[in-house]
């Protein structure tokens, strides 16, 4: 048999022991899932090159083209007329619009804001609209706009509210 005094110092060291387990096995804090990547200013960039090929769509005057750039299921709210839902309405609304005589647009980004999330963004910009009158005389109006973009699955950009606003 053991002397009592080992006993006691296996029983000391079994007890230790046994403390350090206990203080070392504190329950775990489930682990937080890592935050996505921010993407906001390559998201930014990419909106900003899809703007200057949608500025060459239009320029070009085909309708089915400059409409590519839209959602299937995007609205473009003309100002003084009726909302054009969807991309059959809105090439539609385009087809008539490129027919006008003396038509030209030009529009500029001042401004992309993406969501943290990376899925939306707005852009605020200027337009400049010039059609013939009546006799034959360039117009222009200007004016500001909104669009909203959305990511789409294939991770381009497209818009999905169109609304300009005319300067009066």
């Amino acid at each position: 048999m053991f002397p009592a005094h080992k006993w006691l110092k296996v029983c000391v060291c079994a007890c230790g022991l046994m403390i350090l387990a206990a203080c070392s096995s504190a329950p775990q804090q489930p682990a937080q899932p890592a935050a996505p990547p921010d993407t906001r200013a390559a998201d930014e960039a990419a909106i900003r090159a899809v703007d200057v090929a949608w500025a060459s769509a239009a320029a070009t005057k085909d309708p089915a083209q400059w409409a590519a750039f839209y959602t299937d299921d995007a609205r473009v709210y003309v100002p003084g007329g009726e909302v054009a839902a969807g991309k059959d309405a809105i090439t539609k609304s385009l087809t008539g619009l490129v027919a006008a005589p003396g038509f030209a647009l030009t529009f500029v980004p001042s401004k992309v804001t993406v969501a943290r999330a990376g899925d939306y963004a707005y852009e605020k910009g200027d337009f400049s609209m010039t059609m013939n009158d009546k006799k034959g005389k360039p117009q222009t109006e200007k004016g500001k706009y909104v669009v909203v973009w959305q990511k789409q699955a294939d991770g381009k950009w497209k818009a999905q509210i169109d609304a300009p606003t005319a300067s009066h």
